[in-house]
């Protein structure tokens, strides 16, 4: 990366952090400009370099945020091909403390970003943004289980909506449980199976 470059990212990092900071206490839609370039200690000319309007920052802060959230994980938790075709039965289960620890991970060390996209849900397109990433995930493995295409969106949503509940609640009370706790608590309440099941962590 060079000097431009760094001092490029350097400056989209302050302005994503400062449209947080507006979206902590109004609308986006009563987000202005000029706030945010004040909070991020630029001109309007450097917004206006890198961004046509602020849906367009937006569309960056939730990229970024969804690309920090992947760095978590491994490139073998990444390869659903590869996992799929393993003979291990494990290899099969995408709803395991390892998938679900670096996201409550993440979540945690972002509490108030993560505070604000809740807040915002419809803004930064929360549902439709974690409906592509289970769906890159579940998809195929519900394809090797022979799912009927008319229910994969069901059970898409059912994981959906009730792992984002969790981690909203679990925010709400400033993450007082630690990440094994909340990990240990989606595996029960999805398999219902007590300790030393596969619930167990």
């Amino acid at each position: 990366m060079n000097k431009s470059e760094s001092r490029y990212f350097g400056t989209a990092a302050k302005m994503d952090e400062a449209l947080i900071a507006c979206l902590e206490k109004k609308d986006l839609e009563y987000v202005t400009v000029k706030e945010i370039c004040e909070r991020a200690g630029v001109n309007r000319s450097t917004f206006y370099l890198h961004y046509e309007n602020i849906g367009d920052l937006l569309d960056e802060c939730v990229e970024y945020t969804n690309e920090k959230c992947f760095e978590r994980y491994s490139s073998d938790l990444k390869d659903v091909k590869k996992r799929l075709n393993s003979d291990r039965a494990e290899d099969s289960v995408f709803v395991s403390p390892e998938y679900l620890r670096p996201y409550f991970e993440f979540v945690k060390q972002n509490k108030r970003l993560y505070t604000v996209v809740l807040q915002h849900r419809k803004t930064f397109k929360t549902d439709s943004t974690f409906l592509k990433i289970f769906d890159s995930v579940f998809s195929p493995a519900m394809d090797r289980f022979n799912v009927a295409e008319s229910e994969k969106q069901y059970i898409v949503r059912f994981y959906l909506g009730g792992i984002t509940s969790i981690a909203s609640e679990w925010v709400g009370s400033g993450c007082k449980d630690s990440v094994e706790t909340v990990v240990g608590l989606c595996m029960r309440c999805i398999w219902g199976w007590k300790e030393g099941k596969r619930g167990e962590v």
